[in-house]
């Protein structure tokens, strides 16, 4: 909740930091002005790449009070234009899991040493991001809260696999430690609503808690305005469901 007489500023920039093995990678980084405790989030892009958009959601998650940070998990592709970047990436098949799953628990590391957290720790992807952190939160001990934005793939089929994702992520879900929220368009077919139900019925089994919002009229990437996939009742309701989701289990 903003009040319009408190004084509000923010910390944006560009950073390096160590990722998997070691590799300096950079990433983009904001949080709140001011000594904090501040909860802490890690974005996961999506494969458009580190865009515009994930700098926007990042600077959105600082403007609602955490310490947000976007690591640029194509920075070994070379670098250019996000979208050149990500069309090298697809190219390749995308980027090995355990590389990604790596990036992001050097971003997790980066961020529970800053001073200003409040020792709690979410993650947040969307798309291909949505399944590297669903990966990343059964993987790397140390997360308290996942969102998953319709990531594909986190259900696979023996045939899907690869030397880039040798196993398929619903098996890893034994080893979730968090509370995950998904949020789902009705329309999309990566996940299809048939997958989606695959993963909330392993979920269950295994006793895991979560909350799950699959939106009518809605496809694949409905939270992004700047393309015709963009769903505004959809997205406004969305991100409702984001920030009260993180609210409960890293502000408290």
């Amino acid at each position: 909740m903003h009040l319009t007489n408190e004084y509000e500023g923010m910390l944006a920039e560009t950073i390096s930091l160590a990722g998997h093995n070691g590799d300096q990678i950079n990433a983009y980084f904001a949080r709140p002005l001011g000594p904090g405790p501040f909860p802490g989030i890690v974005l996961v892009h999506h494969m458009p790449g580190w865009d515009e958009w994930y700098r926007e959601a990042t600077r959105k998650f600082a403007t609602h009070g955490y310490a947000a940070l976007c690591p640029n998990l194509y920075a070994r592709n070379g670098h250019g234009t996000p979208e050149d970047v990500a069309a090298a990436v697809r190219a390749a098949g995308g980027i090995p899991d355990k590389q990604a799953v790596g990036d992001i628990a050097g971003a997790l590391q980066t961020l529970r040493a800053l001073p200003v957290l409040n020792g709690k720790a979410g993650i947040f992807g969307t798309c291909s991001g949505g399944r590297h952190a669903f990966l990343a939160a059964c993987l790397n001990p140390g997360f308290d809260a996942l969102v998953d934005c319709w990531g594909g793939r986190v259900v696979m089929a023996a045939e899907d696999l690869s030397p880039n994702q040798p196993v398929s992520p619903l098996d890893y879900t034994k080893d979730l430690p968090c509370p995950i929220l998904g949020i789902f368009g009705e329309e999309d077919q990566n996940p299809t609503p048939e997958q989606v139900a695959r993963l909330e019925q392993e979920l269950k089994q295994l006793g895991k808690t979560y909350e799950f919002y699959m939106y009518p009229g809605a496809g694949h990437g409905f939270f992004y305005h700047e393309r015709p996939m963009y769903r505004q009742e959809q997205a406004v309701e969305g991100w409702k469901q984001v920030f009260a989701f993180l609210e409960k289990y890293l502000q408290s």
